[in-house]
């Protein structure tokens, strides 16, 4: 692997996502983040010309790349609920962003926030209707997209029949999932029967952050996406780790977003908790390091010299997939990004190689 080095950026303000979910008292918009490279050169994150080029034209994979199909805009527009970008989406939109930068296929995912809204009966019908919409998306012959159905939880026997509808019958690629679902992250016991099933199926299972019921508003003007997405990747990677799940589940592949959030920065704190806890040491009888490499991470949000030197110093670039978070990113974004910091070699594995070997069905595409 070759990584650019970082040298010593200046890492300024910066006006980043916000995912508020009331349109009312929206007064940031995701859009309004740092554009791409040009927008990480003037935060002093990208410097130096690119020096390699972008996988081929039309081989790149998508594995973070929002649906919003009508049900679900029309239950986010009743509730009030949703940001411009996904109550606009088309799948025309996305084929555009995507011919832009050379992408062939987008794997799609509900983002936040969701499906569930308190109420477990209404969460299953809207969930079924967008892996629906999705299925059929993906199953064109084109295969321009893939898709990760959305689970209703925390009703926990209702996603254990949306999994069995979901790859059995609509044959997804895999299954999304939030990093929280009110106070429980995925390492919940109260999750061990969605965990369980999913490690007996070799499922792969993507995870979309967002900001728990606990750390909501906490800053004035600092929407939750700017601090709390990241963490929230952190919290439940933890989660799965500390809890064992990920130990005794070893066969699920997880995706992470956002290069696993905060996770790298704290990697010393993550593997000195056995040190001194018994009982993390119990959970973890692999290690830490290792299960935080068996993981994946999608670029996502952070493809910039700083993210990817704190990621790249924990797993190997085999673990790291490409990701945009389309419709709040553009593709473009994300490719000029990462060819300031790979060679062409790393540049294949995380712009296609590696989510092929992840998900068969696009090992054609």
């Amino acid at each position: 692997m070759t990584l650019r080095t970082l040298g010593k950026p200046a890492l300024r303000g910066c006006t980043c996502c916000n995912e508020t979910l009331t349109l009312e008292r929206s007064t940031l918009s995701r859009r309004n983040l740092l554009g791409g490279a040009a927008g990480l050169a003037l935060a002093g994150l990208v410097s130096a010309p690119a020096r390699a080029q972008a996988p081929a034209k039309g081989s790149i994979i998508d594995v973070h790349h929002h649906l919003a199909p009508p049900a679900y805009i029309a239950d986010l527009a009743k509730r009030k609920l949703g940001e411009r970008p996904t109550l606009e989406w088309t799948p025309e939109k996305s084929l555009a962003d995507m011919d832009s930068a050379g992408v062939a296929t987008a794997v799609l995912s509900i983002t936040t926030p969701g499906v569930w809204f308190g109420d477990d009966a209404a969460a299953v019908p809207l969930a079924r209707a967008c892996n629906e919409y999705g299925a059929k998306l993906a199953a064109d012959g084109a295969r321009r997209f893939g898709m990760f159905a959305v689970l209703p939880l925390p009703d926990v026997d209702a996603s254990l029949r949306e999994i069995e509808y979901a790859l059995d019958t609509l044959k997804v690629d895999g299954i999304g999932l939030f990093t929280s679902y009110g106070d429980k992250w995925l390492g919940d016991p109260a999750f061990a029967p969605v965990m369980d099933e999913l490690n007996r199926r070799k499922a792969v299972v993507y995870t979309h952050p967002t900001d728990p019921g606990c750390c909501r508003n906490l800053l004035a003007g600092v929407p939750g996406p700017v601090i709390e997405y990241g963490t929230d990747t952190t919290r439940t990677i933890a989660s799965l780790v500390f809890t064992g799940t990920a130990s005794r589940c070893p066969d699920i592949e997880f995706i992470f977003s956002h290069a696993g959030g905060t996770m790298p920065f704290l990697i010393e704190r993550f593997v000195r908790l056995p040190l001194t806890s018994k009982a993390a040491a119990e959970k973890t009888p692999e290690g830490v390091m290792a299960l935080l490499r068996r993981f994946h991470y999608d670029t996502a949000q952070t493809a910039n010299p700083a993210a990817m030197a704190a990621l790249t110093k924990v797993v190997p670039t085999s673990q790291i997939v490409f990701g945009t978070d389309f419709p709040f990113r553009t593709s473009r974004d994300h490719v000029e990004g990462l060819k300031q910091i790979f060679d062409e070699a790393d540049l294949r594995k995380i712009g296609s190689d590696n989510a092929r070997a992840l998900l068969p069905r696009l090992r054609a595409a």
